[in-house]
């Protein structure tokens, strides 16, 4: 959601073209954002339905995940342009990789879940959580692999930018630092470690991202719109700056007070 209103408010013509591109899969995470919220109030008003309020905040989440990778995947892909506007059909994010995308998300998002269940718990539901971690790790790491192979073949700015010299110098780090993000996971799910696996999954997920950025710059809507062709006009950036200077250091401090005082383990008795 933050996402949605950030790219209208900075980049409006990006949001004009990027949007009806996307009406579908962003339909879909909306409706699956509402079973989670109304799983969370209904679930603990009931005892005899409770198992259909702990189905509609399962699938909602993998929904939601799901809608959200086939987002990405399909600006990953291309989005056709044409003056200026979205010049593609209602089923142009249907694709093969924007599927995939959307399983590798929801592999990812399972990863970072239990990596978060290791730290936080203990006894049957940690080590629960460490035979999942242990398929769902080599799991995202081939599912990072297949994408980063793939990705270079749907657009030539990507096999450019990530497979010629000298540009390859300004790239080659990123694989790098996923391989040690790789090791670190793998090293401390093997050996138990409680506190190494979540920052490893965590460092996966933004180097990823890193990686996509690489490859987009300076575009935002690859391979038609660049950041300052959809940018809105400087007045505006300016008002916005302002207000983001106030409240993102806000956003911080009172997202760093709930992470000190949910510190520790979370115990499980009592919770149902």
């Amino acid at each position: 959601m933050l996402g949605g209103g950030g790219l209208f408010a900075v980049f409006p013509l990006a949001y004009a073209v990027i949007m009806p591109a996307l009406y579908a899969p962003i339909i879909v995470m909306l409706l699956a954002l509402v079973f989670r919220g109304v799983a969370f109030e209904f679930r603990w008003r009931t005892i005899r339905g409770k198992f259909l309020w702990d189905w509609a905040f399962a699938l909602g989440s993998l929904a939601a995940t799901f809608a959200q990778g086939i987002a990405l995947g399909t600006i990953v892909q291309g989005i056709p342009v044409a003056d200026r506007a979205y010049a593609g059909g209602w089923w142009n994010w249907l694709t093969l990789f924007s599927l995939f995308t959307g399983v590798a998300l929801v592999v990812g998002y399972a990863l970072l879940g239990t990596t978060w269940l290791i730290l936080k718990t203990e006894n049957e539901l940690q080590a629960r959580s460490y035979r999942l971690a242990l398929l769902l790790g080599p799991a995202m790491l081939v599912i990072i692999g297949l994408v980063s192979l793939w990705t270079p073949f749907l657009e030539p700015l990507y096999m450019e930018r990530w497979f010629t010299w000298p540009r390859m110098l300004y790239t080659v780090p990123v694989p790098l630092l996923v391989a040690g993000a790789a090791f670190v996971l793998i090293r401390g799910l093997l050996r138990r470690e409680e506190r190494t696996p979540f920052p490893a999954a965590l460092a996966l997920f933004v180097l990823s991202y890193i990686g996509i950025g690489i490859s987009f710059y300076p575009y935002i809507v690859p391979p038609t719109l660049t950041i300052s062709d959809a940018a809105a006009p400087d007045e505006s950036l300016a008002f916005l700056l302002i207000g983001a200077v106030v409240l993102v250091p806000i956003i911080i401090a009172y997202t760093g007070y709930a992470y000190w005082v949910f510190r520790g383990k979370v115990g499980t008795e009592g919770y149902h």
